[in-house]
């Protein structure tokens, strides 16, 4: 349930297309730190929890508006977009069309819930609505999640692929190695979800996924972490991993990804 998290950490001195360009780099320094997308991965773990995993969509949105400004206004300097931070502070925000992958980066508490896809695709849309209500925006959640949910009950890499290509209809057809000369910093999902998506089936564990996702550059904290939340669905995260991104975090992170934790099937 780190995967998101961990990932983030370990892309963020990478990110604003500073490299590295190649898998060859140490997993955690000094220069690394969470970011926004570990705050607002945690806001909705904290939303999904205090909603409770039989609520509709309107009290799983209802949550996440609360939990997302909480969190953002306690940690307001973690690297938001503009059009976000005004949304964390005015008092009845309102969803703006965003297509940004923020609605992706944040939505891996909904991946390990739920007992079904269409049960699972259905509080991922609702992560997303909230502000990312564009089409692409909650298409980027709900194939998050909906790739978490397939990987942990045991499909394969073959069959994953497959419904994303049919229920999505990412262009998956280039490698890590074609995409990573193409490296820019986009921040949109429709830019965001192939490399992720193409970082996952390549990769061959949770670290390997998570190097493959931050060697393509550009956005690398927010690849990781949709990619390492992927990853972490699949395989776990290794506990040397874990034992070196806790450090990274506060106290009330932990807290709060651990409460998420106990209602875990």
């Amino acid at each position: 349930m780190y995967g998101a998290i961990f990932g983030d950490i370990i892309g963020s001195r990478f990110e604003f297309d500073r490299g590295p360009w190649t898998k060859d780099f140490e997993l955690f320094t000094k220069r690394c730190d969470w970011t926004d997308d570990s705050v607002m991965t945690i806001a909705v773990m904290e939303a999904l929890t205090n909603a409770g995993k039989d609520a509709d969509a309107e009290t799983i949105r209802t949550e996440c508006v609360k939990s997302m400004q909480k969190w953002g206004r306690r940690y307001p300097n973690a690297g938001y977009g503009g059009s976000f931070i005004i949304w964390l502070h005015v008092a009845n925000p309102e969803p703006y069309n965003s297509f940004g992958n923020g609605s992706a980066m944040r939505v891996s508490g909904a991946g390990w819930l739920y007992d079904t896809v269409e049960r699972t695709r259905e509080v991922a849309r609702a992560t997303a609505e909230v502000s990312h209500n564009h089409p692409e925006g909650i298409k980027g959640a709900e194939c998050t999640a909906a790739v978490m949910f397939l990987a942990r009950t045991g499909a394969t890499k073959e069959e994953i692929k497959e419904y994303v290509v049919r229920e999505f209809g990412y262009d998956l057809t280039k490698t890590v190695d074609e995409l990573r000369p193409l490296h820019e910093h986009v921040e949109w999902c429709q830019d965001s979800l192939p490399k992720a998506l193409v970082s996952f089936f390549e990769g061959e564990s949770y670290e390997d996924v998570v190097r493959n996702a931050i060697s393509l550059g550009g956005d690398t904290d927010t690849l990781a972490a949709i990619a390492g939340a992927m990853a972490d669905a699949m395989y776990g995260v290794p506990e040397e991993i874990k034992k070196a991104g806790m450090k990274y975090l506060e106290e009330d992170m932990k807290e709060t990804v651990q409460r998420f934790a106990e209602l875990m099937p």
